[in-house]
């Protein structure tokens, strides 16, 4: 994470996010860039806070966490990111929330600037999402991520991951939740640097669920924990 103190007073906002959902499959670069246009103007008091859902073209990204080890196989654009973490895959069927807050001001029960407990309040966003959908997701220690008890596999999968940046207390990147991708591009990699533990999906636990039934499960879980 890239943490510094604000040298600015923090801009007013809505008391709620805009949400807004990406239409197609959109680059990482330009993820990226729209994302650090967005917090710019946040922080000039031109935009809201947002959570953008975006699903984008097989890729792997690099944390400030991730060693050239944990990247096998490169079979997809593989890029550095400034968020925390160790590797991960995004790809269709996955769902990415960037999640861009002001920081400076509670959010909830999360307080300001509280890293902990906003990254903390993102995996309780995280598991309450699932359990609309009739999954029951869960933290282990010393992991990064939502996990499961693997029903088509045994033992444990993750099936939801983290990574954050917070830039000047702006928040951005942020989760992404396996809906139905492809678990075998998974493989081009150690996802977060866990190599004992396997990756799964709502498909893959037996819920048959959309994109628009994952989205749908993210807005109402929010409220419930960033108010």
């Amino acid at each position: 994470m890239n943490l510094a103190a604000s040298t600015h007073p923090a801009p007013v906002f809505s008391p709620a996010p805009e949400w807004a959902v990406a239409e197609g499959r959109l680059g990482y670069p330009e993820a990226i860039a729209q994302m650090e246009a967005h917090i710019a103007a946040m922080r000039a008091g031109t935009a809201r806070e947002r959570v953008w859902l975006v699903e984008h073209e097989p890729l792997y990204t690099g944390g400030t966490s991730a060693t050239e080890a944990g990247l096998i196989d490169a079979r997809f654009p593989a890029h550095r990111s400034g968020r925390g973490g160790q590797w991960t895959y995004h790809g269709p069927g996955q769902r990415t929330g960037y999640v861009m807050l002001d920081l400076e001001r509670a959010h909830g029960r999360i307080p300001a600037r509280d890293i902990r407990a906003y990254v903390h309040g993102l995996e309780d966003w995280l598991i309450g999402a699932l359990d609309l959908l009739g999954v029951r997701g869960e933290r282990r220690e010393g992991r990064v991520g939502i996990w499961v008890q693997d029903r088509a596999r045994g033992g444990e999968a993750k099936i939801a991951a983290i990574g954050v940046r917070v830039t000047r207390w702006v928040s951005w990147h942020g989760v992404a939740l396996n809906v139905d991708p492809e678990l075998s591009h998974f493989a081009g990699i150690i996802p977060c640097g866990i190599a004992e533990h396997g990756v799964t999906s709502l498909h893959h636990q037996g819920v048959i669920a959309t994109m628009e039934d994952a989205d749908a499960a993210l807005m109402a879980a929010w409220p419930k924990v960033f108010g």
